[in-house]
């Protein structure tokens, strides 16, 4: 009898025991659904104050900064060609040269009447020691000696310059010239361009950005093929343009082995990142409620443990980010970026 009383009270207590459990166990699933579904929908994204920073988008060509144009100081028929438009050379190389036997005759007849005006100096000063000359026939005699030999210079000069040679490790531009043809003074034969520190992209900036950029600043040039390149400004204009207001600054690009091959021309992305002394809120443009009739934007926040909706002054708009404005010393925001829109008991907070 005792046996049975106490399995019947053992059945009886562990009923009891799994229906409290269950009971539990069914709350805190209850409530920790509910707690899931409560954030379902919409997502915080905390934001902070930061300083204000304006990027300037411009679109220019690669060039280079600065061409030298080669030409041959004399007359003559060109003879040597080594470069083609496009091709590399290195300094002191040579790259063209004219026919040389008119100008080599020329000198070499100079140099033959120097030397007789030399010894023509030697031989009157015998008949002077011996009194059969003049002082006035010496200081004729001396000075055919210097005049001969500016000739000399002169005729040694343009054989010289019968050459063109690099002055520099560069490319060709641009070849104005074929062999055979008869070369005239000035006239460019050779455009080259120096490959270091020398490529830049120029783009135009209105009066407002140009006082965001100074000189030496970092900027991200972005050319296809070639990906993003640092680049630096290296030069502001004083002045706008006349025609059409703008001021034309010129990016300077590095000279490493990927802007080596660029090629004047190419299409080139600017992006200039400028930082200003105000300070904002960035949020993504989706975070956007609506504006009211003041021209505030109404942004639904996070805010002791309460869902609001709260007007802000608009610093400015672009098409990625919202910011509002803000003082360094402002605390964090709760903001609703995703689902605000789902969200139909909202209170209002001014």
């Amino acid at each position: 009898m005792k046996i049975r009383l106490f399995f019947t009270f053992s059945n009886a207590f562990a009923k009891l025991f799994w229906l409290k459990f269950t009971s539990v166990f069914l709350f805190l699933s209850f409530a920790s659904f509910a707690q899931n579904t409560s954030n379902e929908g919409y997502q915080i994204t905390s934001i902070n104050v930061e300083p204000y920073i304006q990027v300037i988008k411009r679109t220019g060509k690669v060039n280079f900064r600065h061409t030298i144009n080669l030409s041959f100081k004399t007359t003559g028929f060109l003879t040597k060609l080594n470069v083609d438009e496009g091709d590399t050379f290195e300094a002191a190389e040579l790259l063209a040269a004219l026919d040389t036997a008119e100008l080599t005759a020329d000198k070499n007849a100079t140099y033959a009447r120097l030397s007789q005006a030399k010894r023509n100096v030697s031989r009157i000063r015998i008949l002077l020691a011996k009194k059969l000359s003049s002082q006035r026939e010496l200081d004729d005699a001396l000075t055919d000696v210097e005049t001969t030999r500016a000739g000399y210079r002169v005729a040694f000069y343009n054989l010289e310059k019968a050459q063109l040679v690099a002055p520099f490790s560069g490319v060709v531009v641009q070849r104005n010239t074929e062999l055979g043809e008869l070369q005239a003074p000035g006239i460019v034969a050779l455009q080259v361009a120096a490959l270091e520190h020398n490529l830049i992209v120029s783009v135009a900036l209105t009066s407002e950005e140009i006082g965001l950029v100074k000189l030496k600043q970092k900027v991200k040039v972005h050319i296809a093929g070639f990906g993003l390149i640092e680049g630096v400004i290296s030069k502001i204009p004083a002045i706008s343009n006349s025609s059409n207001h703008l001021f034309t600054i010129e990016v300077l690009l590095p000279e490493t082995s990927s802007t080596r091959p660029l090629i004047a021309g190419q299409l080139a992305k600017i992006l200039i990142y400028s930082q200003s002394h105000d300070f904002v809120y960035r949020l993504p443009i989706a975070a956007l409620n609506a504006v009211n009739a003041q021209g505030q934007a109404l942004i639904a926040l996070e805010k002791n443990n309460k869902l609001i909706q709260q007007a802000f002054s608009v610093f400015k708009i672009d098409n990625d980010y919202l910011y509002l404005q803000a003082q360094q010393s402002d605390a964090a925001i709760q903001v609703i970026t995703q689902g605000w829109n789902k969200l139909s008991l909202i209170s209002a907070e001014k």
